[in-house]
């Protein structure tokens, strides 16, 4: 029997930044569903990561197309799945005020991940970016939710 979760939360994010503070690069593979997250902890990988383009093609939709609420599913799956550190693709926040960001940040480590990507891209064709004041606001609210101890629940 394959025993899985047996690190905490906060372990897995020691092992994430030591990963990212090495002196050499890793690669953090993709996986789509809990399968493919076992799959590519047996080969060896050291973290995962989820995609947004993955998880929308693992529902039949374009990248773009999910919930929240079906991200962070696919992810707490994923997490679940293995005991590697997890970090995932939160596209921009699910909302575009800092207040929105801050709260999927919340809800993601809620979910066991222990990192994530914040998108500067608006939608908007017209203004595709963020301004410059309103991406900073953004991380500065992302990185303020992340320092907030998560209270997953089972």
């Amino acid at each position: 029997m394959l025993l899985v979760n047996m690190i905490n939360q906060h372990q897995k994010g020691g092992k994430f930044k030591a990963l990212h503070e090495a002196e050499n690069p890793f690669v953090i593979p993709n996986p789509w569903d809990a399968g493919s997250a076992k799959l590519l902890a047996s080969l060896g990988f050291e973290a995962l990561a989820t995609s947004s383009g993955a998880s929308a093609a693992t529902l039949g939709r374009r990248d773009g197309q999910i919930t929240f609420d079906e991200a962070v599913a696919q992810a707490r799956a994923i997490v679940d799945a293995t005991d590697l550190p997890v970090s995932a693709d939160l596209e921009k926040g699910f909302g575009d005020a800092p207040a929105d960001v801050a709260r999927a940040v919340l809800r993601a480590a809620e979910a066991g991940l222990v990192g994530c990507s914040i998108e500067d891209f608006t939608g908007d064709p017209h203004r595709p970016l963020f301004d410059r004041a309103q991406a900073a606001d953004r991380i500065a609210a992302a990185s303020a939710a992340a320092r907030t101890p998560p209270s997953r629940s089972p």
